[in-house]
C-alpha cells in the first residue's frame, strides 16, 4: 500500500488501530529514562502519544498525512503534545546518534527495503539509546492468527538481528512473542517478532 491507500483507510473519524500503546513497547520502554523517541511509520501515533505522556520528547514519521492527523488529534485528547513528519521512511533522514530511543512498530514493507531501514534505524541511536522493533512474524502465517498475509512484508528474528551487523547495537532481546488478539469467535494468538537492542 501507497501513502495515498493509508490516507484513504485512515481518512475515517473512527482510529484504525487501538489507542492504547503496543504492549511490548510499553513493557519494554517504561524502565527506561525518557529523552528523545522517533516512531518510524508511526501510524495513528499511539505510541508516540504514550510516550509522550511519560515524558519523552516523541517524533512520529509516517507518509501517511492522514494517519499523522489522527495522531494530533489523539495526542490532544491526551493532553499532551508530539511533532510529526509526513515522510517516507524508506528515505527519511534518520539524524545518526541523535535518538534515545527509535521504534519500529509493525511496519509493513518489502524485505530488502525494511531491512535497510532497520539497519539506518540503528544508526540513529544515541549511545545508552535503544532500538525497539516489534512486528509480525514470519510464523504468524503458519501458526499464527490475523496479520498480513503476504511472506515478504512479515519479519524473522535472525534477519532482523543480520541488520543489525555493522550497527553500535547489542541485542537485548530477540524472540518470537504472543500476542492475544479477541476476535468475535473468541481468543486467538499472534506471533511477532521481538527485538530490543541497545548502544552503550
Amino acid at each position: 500500500m501507497d501513502a495515498a491507500d493509508w490516507d484513504r483507510r485512515y481518512e475515517g473519524a473512527d482510529y484504525v488501530w487501538e489507542i492504547e500503546p503496543n504492549r511490548f513497547v510499553a513493557a519494554h520502554v517504561l524502565p527506561l529514562v525518557p529523552g528523545r523517541a522517533l516512531d518510524l511509520g508511526a501510524g495513528e501515533g499511539r505510541n508516540a502519544v504514550w510516550l509522550a505522556g511519560r515524558g519523552w520528547a516523541a517524533t512520529a514519521v509516517d507518509f501517511s498525512a492522514a494517519g499523522l492527523a489522527k495522531g494530533e488529534r489523539l495526542a490532544a485528547d491526551h493532553g499532551v503534545a508530539i511533532a510529526t513528519e509526513v515522510a517516507d521512511v524508506r528515505t527519511y533522514d534518520v539524524s545518526e546518534g541523535a535518538w534515545d530511543l527509535v521504534l519500529l512498530s509493525y511496519l509493513q514493507l518489502p524485505t530488502a527495503e525494511r531491512l535497510d531501514v532497520v539497519a539506518r534505524a540503528a544508526r540513529g541511536v544515541a549511545p545508552g539509546g535503544t532500538l525497539l522493533v516489534v512486528a509480525h512474524d514470519r510464523s504468524n502465517l503458519e501458526r499464527g492468527h490475523g496479520g498480513p498475509q503476504d511472506p515478504d512484508v512479515l519479519y524473522e528474528v535472525d534477519e532482523t538481528l543480520a541488520a543489525l551487523d555493522g550497527t553500535p547495537l547489542t541485542p537485548a532481546v530477540a524472540t518470537v512473542v504472543g500476542r492475544s488478539v479477541v476476535k468475535d469467535d473468541g481468543e486467538h494468538v499472534a506471533l511477532d517478532t521481538l527485538v530490543v537492542a541497545q548502544r552503550r
